[in-house]
């Protein structure tokens, strides 16, 4: 099984968009009991609070549920119980590091770095107000991730 935690600033926007994408783009092919997937925050702003109403509504224009979400903070617990910690720009890595203790099993990257646009950040639609964009993003982003899990696993059963 593969564990899987995205991580943003807050837990209320990119990161759960991505928790709930890649849990839908695994569903789709077959493969939700081969992944553990969740997300996290680095801050406490929004600790307990649901995904915020406009990437709620973004996720929902796709058919992709995110109903029972609550924001939780990122723990260092997190490096241990996940294989793959993926952050959505260069704040949260800087972020997620301080919290981990560091990264001696190189585990923590950035989502883009796994979708042929290495390090490159996702949209934060808190700033820009861009759902649309940061949607693009986050799909390319873990689609680029499923194709990477999946080779990498077949070339194993090689």
């Amino acid at each position: 099984m593969t564990r899987i935690l995205f991580v943003c600033h807050s837990n209320v926007c990119r990161s759960p968009m991505a928790e709930y994408v890649m849990k839908a783009l695994v569903r789709r092919k077959g493969l939700a009991e081969d992944f553990e997937i969740a997300s996290a925050a680095t801050s406490r702003e929004e600790l307990g609070n649901g995904v915020y109403p406009p990437a709620r509504r973004k996720l929902a224009e796709h058919g992709v549920s995110c109903a029972g979400h609550a924001a939780r903070q990122m723990t260092r617990r997190d490096y241990s119980d996940h294989d793959l910690i993926l952050g959505m720009d260069h704040a949260n890595l800087r972020n997620i590091l301080r919290i981990a203790g560091g990264d001696p099993e190189g585990k923590i990257t950035l989502l883009f770095d796994h979708a042929g646009r290495p390090g490159q950040e996702v949209a934060d639609p808190w700033y820009t107000g861009d759902f649309d964009a940061t949607w693009d993003d986050v799909l390319a982003g873990c689609e680029g991730l499923l194709t990477e899990l999946s080779n990498h696993k077949e070339k194993q059963k090689e």
